[in-house]
């Protein structure tokens, strides 16, 4: 199996949309689907009418899934976006930003 450039726990920047330019941690990865559920981000409201477990109804607010080629990963020196490769290192596969070099957590 590949590895995957993004993974839960990572911290991203969205690179595009209406939060453009926002960083959060990733809370979910869906590979089969392409897409990803960023903490704070993305966020969609949906009206409820009442119901028997909720019988307030109201408006529920959640994180959407958003297209995986709308992130980029943070960079761990300055929080820019930067891309990712992989190198080896002590004969481990490790996750390197492209930018600066530095290892990815994770």
């Amino acid at each position: 199996m590949a590895s995957a450039k993004i993974k839960k726990g990572d911290s991203v920047v969205v690179l595009s949309g209406k939060d453009k330019g926002q960083t959060g941690t990733v809370r979910k990865v869906m590979p089969k689907d392409g897409k990803i559920v960023v903490e704070g981000v993305n966020i969609a409201a949906r009206h409820r009418k009442p119901s028997q477990e909720n019988p307030q109804g109201g408006i529920d607010r959640f994180e959407a899934p958003m297209h995986i080629s709308k992130v980029a990963v943070a960079d761990p020196k300055d929080g820019k976006p930067t891309r990712v490769r992989f190198e080896e290192r002590d004969g481990k596969k490790v996750r390197i930003a492209v930018k600066s070099g530095e290892a990815i957590d994770g």
